[in-house]
């Protein structure tokens, strides 16, 4: 797994602290190409660790020589080259594979120019696809491929989906292991085994979008990774509803990125959005994969949750919300795949209909039907902070707030909390000095 930090192979002058163009043309390698490098280095040995690697050790490369010797006209194909020597020196002896280091001329930007990696097929829906292999336990499926195929830490993978970090990258390694162990080739299957293992893969497509949105505001140009691979999907599958719906869910929260942060780099709530920074051309195409999902007759998770969103795009482009609509595909939703967004979303709702008291009892009822996990998720948090601070229950309005920042990894969303936080405080330190007085 390739994990660049601010401080890795930055040109620093004295006093300077942002990193230089090595790393950010590093870091731009890791995010549009990693998955697809890695699907090419792994599709012939069905190694995935080994792959994962020698693909390490290619980036540790880039970042050691890129600074003083220039970025390669082609860096996917620079770490390629240099990714698969890696590969060759395992491949010798276990002796080189621990003490040779990679050789800076042999690798340098001169001998991988002649390599087109745009003219080398992606094989990253195909790795994908053996991620949801049956011989693959169901419950790490679109982790596996969150981690592997996009590129996302065990951490990141294991708050997205409320498990501890070290819980989740036991069950990657366990899962990548079997890969090897199982063979399992790396091939476009059948059409009956590509859509049994197709949920996994529009689950996996649809954490690629919520994850990079999680990261906070520099990754708000990343959900056309998401939106690439959900078209790719509608083309693999056009048949599949379920596979419209997720490229329309996508593209209707895409749309909208641009006004959920402010020129401040400050979190605007949905309801304070200015629709005209929304993008109308990725709503129309949302509408079209909607239409066609409708078609098919056969209702599921992600045309639901699309059909809510384009609820919300409406009233924001001048239209009224029909609240108890809303509420009904809420719960429609909960009913068909009940998960702890459902919850957060439901009560959410139930509160704009019933007020703040019915939306908290509706919450604290579904959260304690979801069991453990539910203290970790961020966004119950958030809401239910928000639901005691509009009952005017003021001090505990500020606990939850707190328990909401300390599970925040958005900054932009964490200044926000805290604003509220500071408001509820000071407010309930005014009320409690009227009722001292």
């Amino acid at each position: 797994m390739v994990t660049l930090t601010p401080g890795d192979g930055r040109e620093a002058g004295p006093g300077q602290d942002e990193p230089g163009p090595a790393y950010r043309c590093a870091d731009i390698a890791a995010r549009d190409s990693y998955g697809r490098l890695l699907a090419l280095l792994a599709a012939s040995t069905s190694d995935l660790t080994s792959a994962q690697d020698m693909l390490a050790d290619a980036f540790e490369q880039a970042l050691r020589t890129w600074p003083s010797q220039g970025v390669p006209g082609n860096p996917s194909a620079w770490l390629l080259a240099v990714a698969r020597n890696r590969g060759r020196d395992q491949w010798k002896s276990a002796r080189v594979q621990r003490t040779v280091p990679l050789d800076a001329g042999q690798d340098s930007p001169a001998y991988v120019e002649d390599i087109d990696v745009d003219a080398i097929p992606d094989r990253r829906l195909e790795l994908m696809l053996v991620c949801a292999h049956p011989a693959i336990e169901p419950a790490v499926r679109t982790p596996l491929m969150l981690n592997t195929v996009l590129g996302f830490t065990a951490e990141q993978v294991g708050r997205a989906f409320s498990v501890p970090p070290s819980t989740m990258a036991t069950r990657l390694v366990r899962a990548k292991k079997r890969i090897k162990a199982a063979g399992i080739p790396f091939r476009i299957p059948d059409r009956v085994d590509l859509l049994a293992r197709m949920p996994s893969v529009l689950e996996a497509v649809y954490g690629t979008y919520i994850i990079d949105w999680a990261t906070g505001p520099q990754a708000r140009q990343l959900p056309s990774e998401a939106l690439h691979l959900a078209e790719v999907l509608t083309t693999l599958v056009p048949d599949d509803p379920e596979a419209r719906g997720l490229a329309a869910l996508i593209g209707l929260s895409a749309a909208r990125a641009p006004a959920r942060v402010d020129a401040n780099g400050r979190f605007v709530p949905l309801a304070e959005h200015d629709p005209s920074l929304w993008d109308r051309r990725l709503i129309s195409r949302a509408h079209e994969h909607l239409r066609a999902a409708h078609a098919r007759g056969h209702l599921g998770r992600f045309q639901l949750e699309a059909a809510i969103q384009a609820m919300h795009c409406a009233r924001g482009l001048g239209g009224t919300m029909d609240w108890p609509a809303l509420l009904a595909l809420h719960r429609i939703l909960h009913a068909v795949e009940p998960s702890l967004g459902s919850s957060v979303a439901l009560a959410a709702v139930t509160a704009e209909i019933d007020g703040p008291a019915a939306g908290l009892a509706t919450l604290d009822a579904l959260l304690a039907e979801a069991g453990q996990h539910s203290h970790r998720f961020q966004p119950a948090k958030a809401t239910r902070a928000h639901l005691l601070d509009r009952l005017g229950r003021k001090e505990e309005a500020v606990v939850a707030y707190e328990s909401a920042i300390s599970l925040t990894h958005d900054p932009a969303e964490r200044q926000y909390l805290e604003h509220c936080r500071d408001r509820a405080s000071r407010q309930a330190q005014l009320g409690s000095l009227k009722d001292r007085s």
